[in-house]
């Protein structure tokens, strides 16, 4: 049980990591927009890198906080349920949706992968006149699905403990 417990705390802590440094990257986009706002109305220079590069930061944001989201339950719910059922049916339903989130995980991963390595192998760029790379924002898409599938498996072990503890206390 202890390692379980470890891997537990060292994947959240992982998730929760790269969450802290994706929101970093709010305050560049923040800027970046604000950039573009100054730049077009006072100066009518517009640029043609600040939206793109915006949405380029909103892609790893995104991904990279959705893991450690999923540990805080920071995600929709549907709480008018949830808060009615018991802590014994709640650790059983938690089970079960952790359980459909490793499923789809693993098909995410498995669809993305393919579609990461060719962005890679094509050196793959936006098209616009900027032109920046986009094979980079690409490859953070398995990996974020890889870090939801080690997250949801987390959460898994703690629902399913939770249940085991439930049992053993006769509740």
């Amino acid at each position: 049980m202890q390692i379980l417990d470890g891997y537990c705390q060292t994947i959240t802590r992982v998730n929760r990591w790269l969450a802290i440094a994706a929101s970093s990257l709010v305050f560049i986009m923040v800027a970046v927009i604000s950039y573009e706002v100054v730049a077009r109305y006072f100066f009518d220079a517009p640029t043609i890198w600040a939206l793109e590069l915006s949405t380029l930061l909103l892609g790893p944001y995104f991904l990279l906080a959705g893991p450690y989201f999923l540990h805080t339950a920071g995600h929709v719910n549907v709480d008018i349920l949830y808060s009615k059922l018991s802590p014994r049916i709640a650790a059983i339903a938690d089970t079960g949706i952790y359980a459909v989130i490793v499923v789809i995980s693993c098909i995410l991963i498995y669809q993305s992968i393919p579609i990461a390595q060719n962005s890679i192998d094509s050196g793959e760029t936006s098209f616009s006149s900027w032109n920046p790379a986009i094979w980079p924002v690409k490859t953070l898409i398995p990996v974020a699905f890889i870090l939801l599938l080690l997250q949801s498996i987390a959460e898994l072990f703690t629902a399913i403990q939770r249940i085991s503890v439930r049992e053993e206390a006769g509740v």
